[in-house]
């Protein structure tokens, strides 16, 4: 192998198989020679299910547990992307490179017409209007999804634990990458509570189509010196 495990973290009401197998980032990375360590999220895919709000506090621990020894490099997007700074920031010297997509100002500013969209979308009640409440009732229809798991999630009891104080502890490059129409920009407010970030904005981009896009890819697996060659 030529670096360390890729750890990949999805995003809400999708899955790691979804999110990086179905998008080519499981092979692109096992191309470049990385062992590939590809986790479903509490509440998604093969993790466990709990319909109990209280149940995901433990979110970030059981991607803790599911992690190999040693440093490693990560990929995250949106929620898998807030995961991994939460992590970052209690376990700094797990990581040698981080790449987070989807996140931004949204992760000190709280939306709550942003938030009660994703939850009417997660629900099956989306608002026809909004392209993001759409957007998530879509993702949420498949039959992988547990629509009560994911409810549970947005009830969680702990606040999440990403401040910009915290993110002072991050030790690891960080790159940010989000779409000039992601509704998690600007990106300027966690690349500037992070000791160590690049920042790239992609034109055209938003929070839905990232994940599938070649500039995107590129960046992170470049990032990581993880070019296939």
């Amino acid at each position: 192998m030529s670096g360390p495990p890729v750890v990949l973290l999805h995003g809400i009401a999708t899955s790691a198989a979804r999110t990086w197998g179905e998008n080519g980032w499981i092979d692109l990375l096992r191309d470049a020679g990385r062992e590939v360590v590809a986790i479903d999220l509490l509440g998604h895919g093969d993790a466990p299910k709990p319909h109990d709000p209280a149940a995901y506090d433990a979110l970030e621990q059981h991607v803790a547990d599911l992690l190999p020894d040693g440093p490693v490099d990560v990929i995250g997007f949106s929620l898998g992307a807030r995961t991994t700074l939460a992590l970052a920031i209690d376990r700094p010297a797990r990581f040698r490179r981080i790449v987070v997509a989807g996140v931004g100002a949204n992760l000190f500013e709280i939306d709550e017409t942003r938030h009660e969209a994703i939850r009417r979308g997660l629900a099956g009640d989306p608002d026809p209007d909004d392209r993001t409440s759409s957007y998530f009732a879509q993702l949420a229809d498949s039959p992988e999804i547990d629509r009560t798991a994911l409810a549970a999630l947005l009830r969680r009891r702990n606040p999440w634990p990403v401040t910009v104080e915290g993110l002072a502890r991050v030790t690891a490059p960080t790159l940010v990458v989000l779409g000039e129409q992601d509704f998690a920009m600007p990106g300027e407010p966690l690349v500037e509570a992070l000791p160590d970030a690049t920042y790239l904005q992609l034109r055209k981009a938003d929070h839905f189509s990232i994940v599938k896009d070649f500039r995107f890819i590129d960046a992170a697996l470049g990032f990581l010196d993880a070019l296939p060659v």
